[in-house]
């Protein structure tokens, strides 16, 4: 399983990385309604903070930003709300669904969780790196500012003098 595929399947909802239940599904080869039957059958091994559902809000929001049901297929108006699972939920996954497809996709799964939280470091670590840059040369760059701001009020003074109407003799 290609990791951009998955990571295309992360979402941030209250300030979490979740997968829904319905990417879920496609990925591991089984119905939406199989996978929820046999996460509610565990409900147990899913805390609020390895899985939980979505509300309607949450779950409109979510269908405008990734266009997931078209207009002719089932399931336009889905009656029920997605389940979003955290990492810890998808781990908790393999567990319930015990297939050899739904064992390779967990573990593709959680390096691609893996994956995006090594970028989201090196991406912290280059804003840090260029706030201490901005900080370290904005003095040398005032100082060079200055500089060229007076000579160029010094070219103005000069040609405004130069247009100027003589008076007196050449």
């Amino acid at each position: 399983m290609e990791a951009t595929v998955i990571q295309h399947k992360i979402y941030t909802l209250r300030n979490q990385k979740v997968m829904l239940d319905f990417d879920l599904a496609t990925l591991y080869q089984v119905e939406t309604r199989v996978l929820k039957q046999a996460v509610r059958r565990n409900l147990k091994r899913f805390p609020t903070d390895f899985m939980f559902e979505i509300t309607r809000e949450e779950y409109n929001s979510l269908r405008s930003q990734i266009v997931t049901l078209n207009e002719k297929s089932r399931g336009k108006h889905s009656k029920y709300l997605p389940f979003a699972f955290t990492e810890q939920g998808v781990s908790m996954l393999s567990s319930v669904l015990r297939s050899d497809i739904a064992i390779d996709v967990n573990i593709s799964i959680i390096r691609a969780f893996v994956q995006l939280r090594k970028l989201a470091l090196i991406h912290s670590d280059i804003d840090k790196k260029m706030s201490e840059l901005e900080k370290k040369y904005d003095t040398q760059f005032k100082s060079v500012y200055e500089a060229l701001n007076y000579l160029l009020e010094k070219d103005k003074k000069e040609l405004e003098q130069q247009k100027r109407k003589q008076i007196g003799y050449k």
